[in-house]
């Protein structure tokens, strides 16, 4: 397979939860939108290595260098260079919701019978919960976590310790394949929960949190970002929840 460097510009959608792994330590799943509206994953990507115009949100414009993978068959996936990341703009709040409303589909399973492994669906009848981990498994987890850390290289930015959630965020919700409950793996509703907390507290922290989701959110427009497995394809998981307006007749791009 080639290893010759593809440029890419997207913009970001996706931000999922660091996860573990045994070559390039904590990763995040991070994945979008090119302007011709195809999807891309980036990985690996080290995020909490990321600095200056490297360090990107959902929403950021972004361009790089990638090759395709020799163990993801997924088309959307990219081997990204992760030096090559750059900061490039951002979209604007009044063209997101034009961008991104003709992507919509109806569920994962029509995602999956268009050969897609990402895909965004406007969910109906949501219920955002939270559930209090049990000691053990915050205390599992925080060990991962630091013996993560540990397994950087000598050139790597020395990385605090990522704190474990105390709370695993679900979502109850229907589309037109039925009735699902998803795990929320959205980096950024997690970092909602550690802001508020330290802005009032915990508690104060999941009431704002039950009215972002349960209320304003679907009130105003909800989106979920999802995708599947690459060694479980018939696996999809929620990957990001972005609010984003519904079109209105006549503002559908021609």
């Amino acid at each position: 397979m080639s290893s010759t460097a593809i440029s890419c510009r997207v913009v970001i959608l996706v931000k999922a939860l660091p996860q573990p792994s045994k070559r390039y330590g904590e990763t995040v799943c991070c994945a979008g939108l090119t302007i011709d509206r195809v999807w891309k994953r980036l990985y690996p990507v080290r995020f909490r290595q990321l600095q200056g115009e490297s360090s990107f949100n959902r929403w950021d414009w972004i361009t790089f260098q990638y090759r395709r993978p020799t163990s993801d068959r997924r088309s959307e996936s990219c081997h990204v260079f992760e030096d090559t990341i750059r900061r490039n703009g951002q979209l604007r709040v009044t063209e997101r919701a034009a961008f991104i409303n003709p992507l919509i589909i109806g569920s994962a399973k029509e995602a999956a019978q268009r050969g897609q492994s990402l895909a965004l669906i406007r969910p109906k009848n949501t219920r955002f919960t939270a559930k209090l981990k049990t000691r053990d498994a915050v205390i599992s987890e925080k060990g991962f976590f630091q013996r993560l850390a540990c397994q950087g290289s000598f050139f790597d930015k020395e990385l605090s310790v990522v704190e474990p959630c105390p709370y695993q965020f679900h979502f109850k919700f229907e589309d037109n394949a039925g009735k699902h409950r998803y795990i929320n793996g959205d980096w950024e509703a997690h970092a909602m929960f550690f802001r508020e907390s330290r802005r009032t507290s915990a508690t104060e922290a999941l009431h704002w949190m039950d009215y972002q989701f349960n209320e304003r959110y679907p009130k105003a427009g909800m989106v979920f970002a999802i995708g599947n497995q690459a060694k479980r394809p018939q696996t999809w998981q929620l990957l990001g929840v972005i609010r984003l307006d519904e079109l209105r007749q006549g503002e559908l791009p021609l």
